[in-house]
């Protein structure tokens, strides 16, 4: 990998469309992968393999997601016959957790310590491994945490010392009708549950339908303030 050039990245890819993102993602490396859990995501895969066929690809299982999650990974592995490396969490945190702290404990203490067990842990040690990584967050998600992040960023919560992560964001500057635009005109899959009412997906005791008109983070931890809705995998970015 050549030295990749963070300043002049953000310069020349601010406002640039999701695509010309991505290939200049894929263009600067190769240790790179797309973390793959929504609608967004799946737009990035059928996008990135117009450019690259060997791109990687991950999923968390959380152990807690619903049915038509699992059915839906396993969809998008085979539409697009890519191999989708689905990361569990560390089985002995994982059970000390349970069995102190029940099934339930984030309805009374907050999300963030089973998010960080179920999720923050198993996907460090994943992006330890990598040089690059590249989402789906778009900025009308959440205004309050995601407004000011860049379309190219240092990861400043899962750098290591000695070791920088570049993280893209090619969706930041769309909406999520334009998603949704892309998922109809190029019959891209997408979990079954859009069609209940869902519209963020998260873990099942953790996400509900949401009515109309409801911003769509409004379905994920509603018992807690909105500020509070992030699970810790992209908090801590927003451009200085």
């Amino acid at each position: 990998m050549t030295t990749f050039d963070l300043d002049n990245a953000q310069t020349e890819l601010q406002g640039k469309n999701p695509r010309a993102i991505l290939k200049a993602a894929l263009a600067s490396f190769d240790n790179i992968a797309i973390s793959f859990s929504g609608a967004e995501d799946v737009v990035l895969i059928d996008m990135a393999l117009q450019i690259r066929q060997d791109i990687q690809v991950f999923s968390l299982d959380t152990g807690r997601l619903h049915p038509e999650t699992y059915r839906f990974i396993d969809q998008v592995r085979k539409h697009y016959q890519i191999d989708i490396d689905v990361l569990s969490p560390n089985h002995e945190q994982l059970e000390a957790f349970v069995k102190q702290k029940g099934l339930f404990s984030f309805y009374d203490d907050g999300h963030q310590e089973c998010c960080a067990i179920r999720k923050v842990e198993p996907l460090r040690r994943k992006l330890n491994t990598l040089d690059a990584w590249i989402t789906g967050q778009r900025k009308d998600q959440s205004l309050d945490t995601r407004g000011n992040i860049p379309e190219v960023q240092m990861d400043t919560v899962f750098s290591s010392p000695g070791k920088a992560l570049i993280k893209f964001n090619p969706l930041l500057n769309w909406s999520s009708a334009q998603v949704w635009d892309y998922i109809e005109a190029y019959q891209v899959p997408f979990n079954d549950l859009h069609k209940h009412g869902y519209i963020s997906i998260g873990c099942e005791p953790c996400t509900r339908p949401v009515l109309p008109n409801q911003h769509e983070r409004t379905g994920r931890w509603w018992w807690e303030d909105a500020a509070k809705k992030e699970c810790g995998l992209h908090v801590g970015h927003a451009k200085p």
